[in-house]
C-alpha cells in the first residue's frame, strides 16, 4: 500500500470542525475547547500557527506552534495524526512545517513536551533533532503521565 500523500496548509475557519473530530477521537490529543482553536485562527496578540494536513480530500492531521518573540522561543504545542494516516510521515511533515514556521518568525529554539509513555512521539522528535531537556513527574491527567521536555536549536545548521 502507497503512503497517502498529505498537502499542508494554514488552517482556516472551515477546518475547525474536522480539526475538533479529529481532536477529540484521539486520546492523547489536548482536548482544547473549540474556541481555542477559534481563537489561534484569530491571534493577534501571540502569533501561533495552526497547520493542517490533507490526504484524499480529508484532514488527516494538524499542529499548532506558538511563538514567544521577546525570548526567540518558539513551542510546538500539539501534533496529531488520524490513526488510519500515522507512521506515513505526515506528523515529521507537521514538525517541520512549524519549525520552519518558527524559523521564519525569528525563534532560535522550539520547545515541545510529550506524554512519556509517548515512545513514536518521541522517537520523531529526536529524529529531527530534538532533544530531552528535562522531566515533569504527573504533569499529564486522564491517563496520568510525566512529561518529557524537549528542544531543538533553530540556529544549528540543517
Amino acid at each position: 500500500m502507497n503512503p497517502p500523500h498529505a498537502v499542508l496548509r494554514h488552517a482556516v475557519a472551515s477546518d475547525l470542525d474536522a480539526i475538533l473530530a479529529l481532536e477529540r477521537a484521539t486520546d492523547n490529543a489536548p482536548h482544547w475547547p473549540p474556541a481555542a482553536y477559534a481563537a489561534i485562527l484569530d491571534s493577534t496578540a501571540q502569533p501561533r500557527c495552526l497547520i493542517v494536513a490533507h490526504t484524499n480530500a480529508s484532514l488527516t492531521g494538524f499542529a499548532v506552534g506558538l511563538l514567544q518573540p521577546a525570548d526567540h522561543l518558539a513551542e510546538l504545542e500539539t501534533v496529531v495524526v488520524a490513526a488510519n494516516a500515522r507512521r506515513h510521515g505526515i506528523g515529521r511533515a507537521l514538525c517541520n512545517a512549524v519549525l520552519d514556521w518558527s524559523r521564519s518568525h525569528g525563534a532560535t529554539e522550539l520547545v515541545l513536551e510529550v506524554r512519556a509513555t509517548s515512545a513514536g512521539a518521541i522517537a520523531l522528535y529526536a529524529a529531527l533533532g530534538f532533544t530531552q531537556t528535562g522531566r515533569r513527574p504527573r504533569y499529564y491527567r486522564d491517563p496520568e503521565d510525566d512529561a518529557v521536555a524537549m528542544r531543538i536549536s533553530l540556529s544549528d545548521p540543517a
